[in-house]
């Protein structure tokens, strides 16, 4: 509990340690760096000490990241003529497709504001869909959002069934023939509460077994490893393709 509630203040203690590391280095490089310095060149602003990345690579290849990239690959080689996504990161998928499409975008919460390319629409998809949006896409994606749905983390209503609604509306927005891309955490079932669920690879696949015809399957284990061709149908679905957190992404056509 206490890690939890320092993690959401923003103090992480292996962070913290490693900071602490780094102030020696800090120190000794700001006196070489002032040693070297031209006087003229430029005023001495004040001090914004980074004191951990030095040792760090060069960005995180993280399951979002390739989740993101993955996915708005697919879409634009599918090249839909509308293209709606319901709750997946405005500063990551989303501003990923913006870049050579036009996406409106469906969020329980408000707008960060405008976005080149980005139509918002505030809306509640746990709820009865009003009519103009039933059957008005034929490309629509929802990524690593449904495991959130009813456990009130983003103001959503409390409802232990809220992923099995949000999924109804979510295929009831699909047009025949259109296509569903819908990524979740994956691993031995269960609630992570008020993070999310995690489903099993096996309820995945179910959600898309009547009525749909899964187009594509990919896996994103717990190494952060993507594996973007997986044969869903294999008998390690239910081991979960090894995942204990892992990310299966969907895309599923509806017949």
């Amino acid at each position: 509990m206490i890690r939890a509630i320092l993690r959401n203040s923003g103090i992480r203690p292996g962070r913290l340690m490693a900071s602490i590391r780094g102030w020696n280095r800090y120190a000794k490089e700001r006196s070489l760096f002032q040693s070297l310095m031209t006087i003229g060149d430029f005023a001495w602003g004040r001090e914004f000490p980074i004191l951990n990345e030095s040792a760090e690579p060069s960005g995180g290849l993280n399951a979002y990241l390739l989740q993101d990239l993955s996915v708005a690959r697919w879409i634009h080689q599918a090249a839909p003529a509308r293209h709606i996504d319901v709750g997946s990161r405005i500063d990551g998928f989303v501003c990923n497709v913006a870049t050579f499409r036009e996406i409106e975008v469906i969020d329980i919460r408000p707008s960060p504001g405008k976005i080149a390319g980005v139509m918002f629409h505030q809306l509640d998809i746990m709820q009865d869909l009003p009519d103009a949006w039933v059957a008005t896409t034929d490309s629509l994606s929802c990524l690593h959002t449904i495991e959130h749905f009813g456990m009130g983390r983003y103001g959503d209503a409390i409802d232990p069934l809220g992923h099995e609604k949000g999924l109804a509306q979510l295929k009831r927005m699909v047009a025949p023939g259109g296509t569903l891309y819908l990524s979740t955490p994956i691993g031995p079932q269960r609630i992570e509460f008020n993070a999310h669920r995690i489903f099993a690879a096996s309820t995945l696949i179910g959600w898309f077994l009547e009525g749909w015809e899964i187009v594509k399957f990919a896996v994103i284990d717990d190494e952060n490893r993507l594996r973007e061709h997986v044969n869903w149908q294999e008998s390690d679905l239910a081991n979960h393709f090894g995942c204990k957190t892992g990310v299966g992404i969907i895309a599923a056509k509806k017949i």
